[in-house]
């Protein structure tokens, strides 16, 4: 058992245990139902503080070969179906947490020689008499494994696009990019992973990353397909703490709510998490989310007023919805050609909801629109709009 290499199920454990732990724990069969197929290859993208790297931690300790996590899991909704026996520790797990090796490097430094080292020693901890050198690659590592044993790996790499949001530089990028293509473009190497499993904020860049990753499905905040009811809390779930809570759900709801998803005839009202867990345990409706963040990040973008985006934000201010295209940005940092990519980029971040009957974006919510408010606060020519939200509780009301 290792950090990286089959981790224990303490993380879970841990999670499980919390004042408040909402079990999500069917992602695992969905995620069941894709291992070794063609689809199981999974990118999937959410904003911060949505449970990205909660939902990483119970899938390690689900398959990992050392994770003694059968007495947790059991007690949750994954117990209850058939494959759950099957795949229960089958497999061995590297996991790999990006943005937490990008912020302990220099931040110029490439970081791909800092994870490599630590996973090999793991590896030949736990192999050996596979053969592995001081000299391979994570990509000859787990080659040798599993030419020498014929046990799968699942591989779950938390916030692969760190490099990307942070804006590295070439010479940290290219070893990131090769390090991704020696993974994932080798074909001897696939028959090696029954599941990868990455996490983000942002999708797949298609200028960038894309010939590397393109084998990847997605599932994003403007379709997130069969994952959907993972991306957040439902109104079922949502309400249930608010019962045992004693918390006004009403009140909730125009809080937190409004991150309306859908999936073929399924239709799923999304609640932020991380806001209503603390509204739960403060006893207290408060913006919680955007204080893990600063409203800067939309603040600069607003700035762009591109095609009258001012004009735009205030009227999703006043509750409005307004029509985006959100095929064309490239998901990056920097490349803003017009107020859709703005809008798209801002709806990854969770700062606006999408709509994909109607493909709209919209303002969620009373927590993001106040955060939307203390942005352009300083600007009186929102000062009609503010106005409006202040002093019309009707309004706020229609999230």
């Amino acid at each position: 058992m290792g950090i990286y290499v089959n981790p224990s199920e303490a993380l879970l454990k841990m999670a499980v245990n919390s004042r408040i732990y909402v079990d999500k724990s069917m992602i695992l069969n969905e995620l069941n139902q894709v291992l070794n197929t063609e689809d199981r290859f999974v990118c999937v993208v959410r904003p911060r503080r949505f449970g990205k790297s909660m939902a990483g931690n119970m899938i390690a300790a689900y398959y990992g070969k050392k994770a003694n996590s059968r007495p947790i899991l059991e007690k949750l909704k994954i117990a209850q179906t058939p494959e759950f026996e099957t795949y229960l520790n089958a497999f061995n797990v590297i996991k790999l947490d990006i943005n937490g090796f990008y912020s302990n490097s220099s931040r110029n430094e490439d970081i791909v020689p800092l994870f490599t080292t630590e996973v090999r020693e793991e590896l030949i901890k736990a192999f050996p008499d596979c053969g592995i050198k001081d000299s391979d690659t994570l990509v000859h590592c787990i080659k040798k494994v599993y030419a020498e044993t014929g046990e799968q790996f699942v591989l779950i790499l938390d916030e692969y696009d760190v490099l990307v949001r942070e804006q590295v530089k070439a010479s940290i990028f290219a070893p990131y990019l090769a390090f991704l293509n020696g993974m994932f473009k080798n074909a001897d190497l696939a028959p090696a992973f029954a599941l990868v499993y990455l996490t983000g904020v942002l999708p797949i860049v298609r200028d960038k990353i894309q010939s590397k990753l393109n084998l990847f499905t997605e599932y994003t905040m403007t379709d997130a397909k069969q994952l959907t009811e993972f991306v957040g809390f439902t109104e079922k779930e949502t309400q249930a703490l608010c019962e045992q809570y004693d918390m006004d759900f009403e009140e909730c709801r125009r809080w937190y709510d409004g991150y309306a998803m859908h999936y073929h005839d399924k239709s799923f009202d999304l609640y932020n998490p991380k806001s209503v867990v603390q509204a739960m345990v403060n006893k207290e409706f408060d913006d919680y989310w955007p204080k893990t963040g600063s409203y800067e990040s939309i603040k600069i973008y607003i700035s762009m007023n591109f095609d009258g985006i001012k004009d735009d934000v205030k009227a999703m201010i006043a509750g409005e919805h307004i029509d985006v295209n959100i095929k064309k940005y490239m998901n990056t940092m920097t490349d803003f050609y017009s107020k859709d990519d703005v809008y798209t980029y801002l709806i990854h971040l969770g700062y606006l909801a999408y709509d994909r009957i109607e493909k709209q974006c919209y303002i969620p919510n009373h927590e993001i629109r106040t955060e939307w408010i203390n942005a352009i606060e300083d600007d009186k020519s929102y000062a009609e709009a503010i106005r409006i939200v202040n002093n019309s509780k009707i309004l706020l009301d229609k999230t």
